[in-house]
């Protein structure tokens, strides 16, 4: 029968957690780091015991880790992450210039087909790629320095590259998108970028076809429909069926439209998961009720999810990397919580176990099928 490993960054270390097939019973390893910040932790689906884990630190800077073993063991790899050419300036809100800083790594991504193939989205934001499995790291320049990139602007969070998508049918395309400039598409592995932000409705600058400055949150994609991606906005739940050429609001019924993740299960094209918070300056679930929203036809219809979820006096949010999905069948949902929770449901989100509590904040949250 089938494993999974779930593997969970948090504020003061990595997690990972192990089960087989049948998803019940459940083996906590970690912390690995502790006390350390580890904002992500992936795993190369060309080799499942090749893991990557991000760890960032004010005092020491950001680390790159490396595991060939699954996790039982760490090496440190190549930390060399230079912004190329000119680093130039971005603006403001003011107007006045503000200098282009690298401070961390938000998120990893392996390559689909090959394990020393890796991107990195950074803070202030950039993308960057790996190709020997995190020993030199470059950055892809023509994203940073697209016309546009003076008009970027931080979120609360920072300025960061936090989401990047690779085509599984076409390495040559990939999309990322940052707080709080957009979303991003290249067609030729990073020679050129344009912006894909056409139909988004954000707050001052309500000009559907404005390039740039859009908070996106987060997106996803089913692998078998790489034309159409779900976004998680700082307000509005979004669909596209173009590649990004053009978006429209699928936020439907919910009872907000401001979250977080967003995440497609892995045998339903059009069965989507978000889980709403109150508001951006409330930062946690309304009405003290933990509930996944699911949508079966693509958005606009939405059911809560919450068999096995605490419905009264819980204040949690869920960050943006912190939702996961399986490929076993039934599909298996997972995500983590500010309050150190790790829930999982095996039925596709019908009902949810807490697999651990009381971990530090959770930040990230990836899901690995193991033979």
């Amino acid at each position: 029968m089938s494993g999974v490993r779930v593997l969970v960054g948090t504020r003061k270390g990595a997690f990972i957690l192990t089960a087989d097939g049948a998803r019940r019973d459940w083996r906590v390893d970690g912390p690995h780091f502790g006390g350390w910040e580890i904002y992500h932790v992936n795993g190369s689906p060309a080799a499942p015991d090749r893991l990557y884990a991000s760890q960032s630190s004010s005092w020491f800077g950001q680390v790159i880790h490396r595991s060939d073993d699954g996790g039982r063991s760490w090496e440190p790899v190549g930390n060399d992450f230079a912004y190329e050419g000119e680093v130039g300036d971005h603006l403001w809100y003011d107007g006045t210039p503000r200098p282009w800083e690298f401070k961390r790594i938000w998120h990893l991504e392996p390559s689909p087909d090959d394990p020393d193939t890796v991107y990195a989205g950074a803070e202030d934001a950039a993308l960057f790629r790996s190709t020997d499995g995190g020993k030199v790291w470059q950055e892809l320049p023509a994203l940073r320095t697209h016309p546009s990139g003076p008009l970027w602007q931080p979120g609360a969070g920072g300025m960061c590259l936090h989401t990047i998508i690779l085509d599984p049918a076409d390495p040559n395309r990939i999309y990322v998108a940052i707080s709080a400039a957009g979303a991003f598409r290249t067609d030729d592995g990073g020679a050129t970028w344009q912006p894909i932000n056409r139909g988004l409705m954000s707050g001052q600058i309500p000009d559907p076809d404005a390039e740039v400055g859009h908070c996106v949150h987060n997106l996803a994609m089913h692998p078998s429909r790489p034309e159409v991606l779900f976004m998680q906005k700082h307000w509005d739940v979004m669909r596209t069926d173009d590649a990004g050429g053009s978006w429209r609001e699928i936020s439907g019924d919910l009872p907000t439209d401001f979250g977080f993740p967003i995440a497609v299960h892995a045998h339903e094209p059009e069965t989507v998961y978000v889980v709403p918070i109150k508001s951006d300056s409330e930062h946690y679930v309304p009405d003290g009720r933990l509930r996944v929203y699911r949508s079966r036809v693509g958005g606009d219809e939405w059911e809560p999810l919450t068999t096995g979820l605490p419905q009264e006096h819980c204040y949690v949010n869920v960050l943006r990397d912190a939702m996961a999905v399986d490929t076993l069948d039934p599909c298996g949902i997972y995500f983590g919580t500010t309050g150190g929770q790790v829930y999982g449901s095996a039925d596709g989100g019908d009902s949810w176990t807490p697999i651990v509590r009381d971990l530090p904040a959770v930040l990230s949250v990836e899901v690995q099928v193991l033979p």
